[in-house]
């Protein structure tokens, strides 16, 4: 999506990926080649996942190795110094963006600047297709990789592989958009182990090892193409191709990725729209669309902009867990937010066989991850029924079996045996009290901690858990309540 809160690193100097990488020596391949082969190990063995934090600390000790031994030397750039050309590129190729510039904001870095009043719903942008990077506009050399199983699946990874084919080629067409490009993000893959260790406690740990765990798998897979392998690809990638530069390319990615339309419009396509992935987010509507009609992609005023105001966009309903792993930023006031918490029918329940079976009547998984919102009505209907069929004896599962009002158990008034009811609250009310015990710090030392100056990345660690916390003492707030009832 749009540019995110930049790294304390990608404000003013920036330590662009240099187009031109020394050869290491022979024994220094050998050696890494070796790493990376324990690497794919560490990141691809499923005996492994159970034992993820200790997984993350030996596929970090390898990562340590391998980085030492690719020694990758940076130059020094400035994004700003390629405002003008950016500019000029866009225009010249049939973008419209008069009205808007490109500046710095305070905890921002990088957005867009509106020049004249924008009223709400406003055309503000049009990017034209020839302009939106994807597999069918750059890195044409990637279609020789058509048949291989992570490019051919995985279209994000696809994506990267041709962000760094045209980064590394001579004379790309996309030089001024690439040089617009962060050097670096906020995203989990540039988190070390002592920024890590801040999220324990959180459910979000889970999913930041696990990104971490499949880029390195990622890495440790291309590395052995690129070093055995003779086409056009590798030949721009052999000597280039580090893990740092891997990582940044994912985080490109990950951070600005939007879908448009295939240019025959049968499905959607992973893409990267120069300039407009240059606003930053705050809450609202989706004000992005593409015109299949002039095949572009177009962007609404979110609400009214003055003159000088930075223009902001909607990234969409996403929880902070999301923005933190994928994004590298934390909205504090995410209207969108949720606690995922996650439940299943246990194999061993005697009932399983019915209660699956009633879940799949509502239209719910037996195993699943339920949001917890914030506000006044923190548990969602559908989390409702799920707990109140998971506490249901024998009986009350056979009555809802063979009824045809079902989805009554969705409603908060719904008709229930008091045991029922009991159940739901006294299990929600206990697993509420042990995830905020699960934390090593207090609502209350978080938010002190905020008042203090703090590295960017343990900033956004008790960030993520302040908002985290809030939800669940607004949903245990709201049971102790709902039993008192």
């Amino acid at each position: 999506m749009g540019r995110k809160k930049a790294h304390a690193s990608s404000r003013g100097k920036q330590q662009g990926p240099s187009p031109q990488q020394k050869h290491i020596s022979a024994a220094k391949r050998n050696e890494l080649n070796v790493l990376c082969e324990k690497l794919f190990h560490l990141s691809s063995n499923p005996a492994y996942v159970t034992q993820s934090w200790n997984n993350y600390l030996d596929i970090s000790e390898v990562l340590l190795k391998v980085k030492r031994l690719e020694e990758m030397k940076t130059e020094s750039s400035q994004r700003s110094q390629g405002i003008v050309q950016f500019i000029n590129w866009l225009t010249e190729n049939g973008a419209q963006v008069d009205g808007l510039s490109i500046a710095e904001f305070p905890g921002y870095d990088l957005g867009l600047k509106a020049e004249t009043d924008f009223a709400e719903n406003h055309l503000i942008l049009e990017i034209p297709r020839a302009l939106i990077f994807s597999t069918y506009t750059a890195a044409s050399e990637l279609t020789i990789l058509q048949n291989d199983p992570l490019v051919q699946h995985m279209p994000q990874v696809a994506l990267a592989i041709a962000l760094l084919i045209e980064r590394y080629k001579e004379n790309s067409k996309w030089k001024p958009y690439l040089d617009m490009l962060p050097s670096s993000y906020n995203t989990v893959l540039y988190m070390k182990t002592n920024d890590m260790i801040e999220l324990k406690g959180s459910p979000t740990l889970e999913a930041a090892l696990k990104q971490c765990r499949n880029i390195a798998r990622q890495y440790s897979y291309f590395n052995k193409v690129f070093q055995n392998t003779n086409n056009a690809v590798s030949a721009i990638l052999r000597n280039i191709f580090t893990y740092e530069r891997y990582c940044w390319a994912v985080s490109t990615v990950m951070t600005r990725q939007n879908l448009v339309p295939s240019p025959d419009g049968s499905r959607m396509i992973h893409a990267l729209i120069p300039m407009w992935d240059m606003c930053n987010h705050e809450n609202g509507r989706i004000t992005t669309d593409f015109n299949a009609t002039s095949d572009r992609c177009e962007c609404y005023a979110l609400r009214d902009f003055k003159k000088g105001q930075q223009v902001f966009i909607s990234y969409g309903p996403r929880t902070n867990s999301d923005f933190f792993v994928h994004s590298g930023f934390v909205c504090m006031d995410n209207e969108q937010d949720g606690f995922k918490l996650r439940l299943g029918i246990s194999k061993a329940d005697s009932l399983q066989k019915e209660r699956i079976e009633l879940l799949s009547k509502l239209d719910l998984p037996s195993v699943g991850e339920f949001l917890l919102k914030p506000g006044t009505e923190p548990i969602s209907d559908t989390l409702l029924a799920f707990l109140r069929v998971f506490s249901m004896r024998k009986a009350e599962l056979t009555h809802w079996l063979r009824s045809d009002k079902v989805f009554d158990l969705k409603h908060v008034d719904c008709a229930l045996e008091t045991v029922v009811e009991e159940n739901v609250r006294k299990f929600l009310l206990t697993r509420l009290q042990l995830l905020i015990a699960n934390y090593p710090t207090t609502l209350k030392e978080d938010l002190e901690l905020l008042e203090t100056t703090l590295p960017q990345m343990k900033k956004m660690a008790v960030q993520l858990r302040v908002t985290e916390k809030r939800i669940l003492s607004g949903a245990l707030e709201y049971v102790e309540q709902w039993i008192k009832a």
